[in-house]
């Protein structure tokens, strides 16, 4: 069965969004008349430490070795060793890159309790490669990964062009990428029995250094969704009309009110997600500061807010930390219901999930990063090893079995510069 963890494991954008990071330098390798990213968005390392690059040699060669748990009180447990590299050209314009992950995951959730299942492990490996050219204003990047695990299997593509405007003070990207994700039943050949979506992204970025230290970055996002993808083990318990289901109803009650029938979630077969991202980055003297804005709504009515923040403090030239916060509200789909009933001549609501992301809730996360430069005293970031650890809270307001959930998230890194 897909958990859908990686999204909340990196505490990133759900929709597919553009991941720019604005990477500042030391503040005492600037002079006020150096922008910090003069070129506009680029890829970036975990936190706001760049590792160092040697001096004389125009070719980087980047390497990262990454490890994360995650862990919640619905037990569920993750963990994700990852390997990533990428080779650039900084002279030139070009990098060529790539990632592979594998989530290792156990659980024995309330969802799986409910239909007397027992506790399962599954493991997900994700491969994906990238590539860049930009010899001056104009560039362009194309990407790719394909994921695969024991019942479902994702691949994506996509590109996008980026246009330096202004002396390289104003930025435009365009990108689109083509998903296709088949789900199944473990042990069933997809031949015999799947569910497949389509999926289309489309996103515009701009990016506007507004002063040496300041950089403002504004997304647009558009994905467009065809195809199924209600879960093939997810049963929705059904109630008689008049029957009161509190909300947080453990397993055992739900089981004497509910009736016989069970039949499997049903989601409707499109979806259009649309998301608007402002991002502001400054940096002071010996911090930088990183404010996030995400507003988001959808063709199932579903509304949300994400505001993320992250201050990190240039402690010396080899240690940088600080804290990190994220509050996170949505409202349910139209079709969402805590307790479903059978219609007047007992027949299934038409659209019915079990899926308590679908509905309404609050989250809040508290966390800390911490980096510390291994490497010798005249490039000290050119070796980088890293800790985040991240909390988030979550209260489930209208749903059956839970009502909220606390989860945990470290991981730790270690990335050079060769």
């Amino acid at each position: 069965m897909r958990l859908q963890l990686v999204a909340q494991l990196r505490l990133g954008l759900t929709i597919g969004s553009l991941a720019l990071t604005v990477t500042f330098r030391d503040a005492q390798a600037q002079s006020s008349a150096d922008p910090p990213s003069s070129k506009g968005p680029a890829p970036a390392t975990p936190s706001g430490v760049t590792a160092g690059r040697p001096p004389g040699s125009n070719l980087t060669e980047h390497f990262s070795l990454d490890y994360g748990q995650y862990a919640d009180t619905d037990h569920v447990f993750v963990e994700t060793p990852s390997v990533s590299g990428k080779v650039s050209n900084p002279t030139a314009g070009w990098s060529v890159g790539g990632q592979y992950l594998v989530d290792v995951v156990s659980a024995a959730s309330v969802d799986i309790v409910s239909t007397a299942s027992r506790r399962w492990q599954e493991v997900r490996q994700e491969g994906n490669v990238d590539a860049s050219y930009k010899p001056k204003t104009l560039g362009v990047q194309a990407n790719g990964s394909v994921s695969d695990e024991p019942d479902y299997l994702s691949w994506s593509a996509g590109g996008s062009v980026t246009l330096d405007l202004a002396d390289k003070n104003v930025t435009w990207l365009f990108g689109y990428a083509h998903g296709h994700d088949v789900a199944g039943r473990t042990g069933t050949a997809f031949s015999v029995f799947s569910h497949v979506l389509d999926r289309n992204a489309f996103n515009a970025a701009l990016t506007l250094v507004l002063s040496p230290r300041t950089i403002a970055t504004f997304v647009g996002d558009l994905v467009l969704e065809d195809g199924d993808l209600s879960k093939p083990y997810r049963y929705i318990p059904l109630f008689s009309p008049g029957t009161n289901v509190p909300r947080g109803a453990p397993i055992g009650l739900v089981n004497e009110l509910r009736v016989s029938a069970r039949p499997l979630e049903q989601l409707p077969l499109s979806r259009e997600r649309y998301a608007i991202t402002a991002r502001m980055a400054h940096r002071f003297r010996l911090a930088t500061l990183r404010l996030d804005e995400r507003l988001y709504a959808d063709t199932w009515a579903m509304k949300a807010t994400t505001t993320d923040a992250i201050y990190l403090l240039d402690v010396s030239r080899r240690v940088e930390l600080g804290p990190h916060a994220r509050l996170h509200a949505q409202t349910a789909v139209n079709f969402w219901q805590r307790a479903y009933l059978f219609g007047p001549g007992f027949e299934y609501p038409a659209l019915r999930t079990g899926d308590r992301e679908l509905g309404p809730l609050v989250n809040v996360t508290a966390g800390f990063t911490l980096r510390l430069g291994l490497g010798s005293e005249a490039n000290p970031n050119s070796w980088i090893l890293g800790f985040d650890l991240n909390a988030t809270s979550t209260q489930y307001l209208d749903d059956l079995y839970v009502t909220s959930r606390i989860s945990a998230l470290s991981g730790m890194t270690l990335e050079t510069d060769l």
